[in-house]
């Protein structure tokens, strides 16, 4: 058996969806194990595109069992109408799919919420208004709503008056908007039972009946390091934990399974929202970078922040999450730029400092070196011997500089543009 944790090591962005379609040929489970549907992952096999939020992308390998781990908060009708849209393509959902009993239901009134809140923000986070938030938020005030709770009709309708006895006079008092039946949110419960309720398992044990039989389980997180609401630009992050930790607590499993862990990384780095991005561009180079990488969010359309490659960024997601390899994606972006910037450090009012500082951040100035760029085009390459001389250099110090092996390289958005650094 093994287990591998793939992790988003920047601001989310990295290609994780693709990634996760190119490791799931060798898995047998495929984990998402928290974040909600705020984040979009795109994949394109084919040439055709697919766009998932909440279903693990391996669901494009025809035998691969896809699970929804207790670490997520899923809005029902978003999961059911992907689900639908899924099978509009051709591919099986429901005999592969699990939804973990534990996992919480974000409602009508956690996306109220959310945009109420936002709203009020004099300074905004850049939330998506999906309600991620609030229904974490109710997971620790424990009046949250779980899949597993909807089998049992009477006390679901208990849990439902009471979350409405807390959320309503807020709604009504404080955010002057509507209040909510309890009616109409047991249609949306009664509706997710009927139609997912074969779905819904103990995804806990489940996962580690697969472990014991042999099986090779992927976990992946929806989001990356640098949003993880611990280790993150707090306040300006996910509502949850990308990070290892996450990946634990998220599933059930524990550190004794886990084989290794995959951190993934753009060749550059973006960012979608507010909060500090040390080595943003914001002059013609991050509008190229932008325009060339497509860089505009797959749930909100949102142009990304661009800038250049952070080591101090992934030394930390290094240290927290314990990587032990990167695969480096959008290496093709890069093509055309006669200098490439790395920041090799971070200094604050002129001095040299060592680490990450998500508390202070905002302060820093990064630290630049240069290295050539390369004009060839690399998006038909199928090894490492075929990428020209300056992009081999320049992944090579990227190994050097973060202290991470790089096993794996993409140079575009197909699952055929991606390959193993060794012979595999």
């Amino acid at each position: 058996m093994s287990c591998m944790v793939a992790i988003g090591t920047q601001w989310g962005d990295e290609g994780k969806a693709k990634m996760i379609d190119f490791l799931a040929k060798d898995a047998d489970v495929v984990v998402r194990y928290q974040g909600g549907a705020n984040a979009g992952h795109t994949v394109v096999v084919g040439g055709e595109k697919h766009i998932f939020h909440l279903v693990p992308s391996g669901i494009l390998h025809g035998e691969k069992v896809c699970v929804v781990g207790n670490g997520l908060v899923i809005d029902p009708v978003q999961l059911l109408n992907e689900i639908e849209q899924l099978e509009g393509e051709g591919i099986d959902v429901r005999d592969r799919f699990v939804v973990s009993d534990c996992v919480h239901l974000i409602l009508p009134y956690h996306k109220e919420l959310d945009a109420a809140m936002e709203d009020l923000r004099q300074k905004k986070i850049g939330t998506t208004h999906r309600g991620i938030g609030p229904c974490y938020a109710d997971k620790c005030l424990r009046i949250g709503i779980r899949a597993g709770d909807v089998f049992d009709r009477d006390t679901l309708r208990e849990k439902v008056e009471h979350a409405l006895a807390v959320k309503n006079p807020m709604f009504e008092k404080l955010y002057s908007r509507r209040a909510f039946t309890v009616d109409e949110i047991m249609l949306i419960l009664d509706d997710f039972r009927e139609k997912a309720g074969d779905m819904i398992k103990d995804s806990q044990t489940l996962l580690h009946d697969y472990l014991e039989d042999g099986k090779n389980v992927l976990l992946e997180g929806a989001q990356g390091f640098a949003l993880d609401i611990d280790h993150g630009t707090y306040p300006f992050v996910t509502s949850s934990n990308p990070t290892i930790g996450g990946a634990l607590l998220g599933t059930g499993l524990n550190t004794l399974n886990i084989n290794e862990v995959i951190g993934i990384t753009k060749a550059y780095v973006t960012r979608v929202g507010e909060g500090p991005f040390p080595t943003e561009d914001t002059c013609d180079e991050g509008d190229r970078l932008r325009v060339n990488g497509k860089e505009f969010g797959s749930t909100t359309g949102r142009p990304r922040r661009c800038g250049w490659f952070d080591v101090e960024l992934i030394r930390q997601a290094r240290r927290v999450n314990g990587l032990s390899s990167m695969a480096l994606t959008k290496l093709d972006v890069l093509t055309g730029f006669k200098k490439i910037k790395v920041a090799v450090g971070y200094e604050i009012a002129g001095k040299r400092i060592n680490g990450f500082p998500s508390a202070r951040l905002d302060e820093v100035s990064p630290i630049y070196e240069e290295f050539d760029g390369w004009d060839e085009d690399i998006s038909k390459c199928t090894s490492i011997e075929s990428l020209p001389a300056a992009a081999k250099n320049y992944i090579s110090a990227l190994e050097k500089l973060t202290g991470v092996p790089i096993t794996i390289v993409s140079v575009g958005p197909g699952r055929e543009a991606t390959f193993y650094r060794d012979a595999r």
